[in-house]
């Protein structure tokens, strides 16, 4: 996702962030290096070298950070990208137990009822098409027993645990 406007409120100490999609707003203090009242946001800019996917700014006295657009995506909790993140986290874990399985991957594929290629499309972690669903699925085939937690997101209280 590409940055196509950034402005900053210094009195509201935030970023305004805005991509084709929509506008998301990114604290002060979540960047490295801080600023702080003496020594203020100078400017900001939306960095090239980075395919502008990340803006940089540069601190009154010379230091300079860089915020990739995934940063500021997971802060607002942007439904796609957390989506993303959590197929790509199931299938860090799928590799992980295909590394470990007594089963072969024909085995694997068999018991999945797919193809070949559709398996390593799933053990592709840059591929997003793919469905959590057949995600699951292939963890089951890996005997592998997953915990489902449901937390508030507010109060971070736990309502609901399902064990697959």
């Amino acid at each position: 996702m590409i940055i196509a406007n950034i402005e900053r409120n210094n009195r509201k100490k935030t970023f305004s962030v805005t991509s084709s999609k929509s506008t998301f707003i990114y604290p002060f203090a979540k960047l490295d290096p801080l600023p702080t009242i003496d020594n203020p946001v100078d400017m900001i800019w939306i960095d090239d070298d980075f395919g502008g996917e990340a803006f940089s700014y540069k601190l009154r006295d010379g230091k300079s950070g860089t915020v990739h657009i995934d940063h500021i995506l997971e802060y607002n909790r942007e439904p796609n990208y957390m989506t993303e993140l959590l197929l790509y986290k199931l299938t860090i874990e799928a590799k992980k137990y295909v590394e470990i399985s007594p089963l072969s991957k024909r085995e694997i594929i068999r018991n999945l009822g797919t193809s070949p290629s559709q398996y390593y499309r799933l053990l592709d972690q840059t591929n997003v098409t793919k469905s959590i669903n057949k995600m699951l699925n292939l963890l089951q085939v890996l005997g592998c027993e997953m915990d489902i937690i449901f937390r508030d997101s507010d109060t971070k209280q736990e309502s609901t645990l399902i064990s697959v």
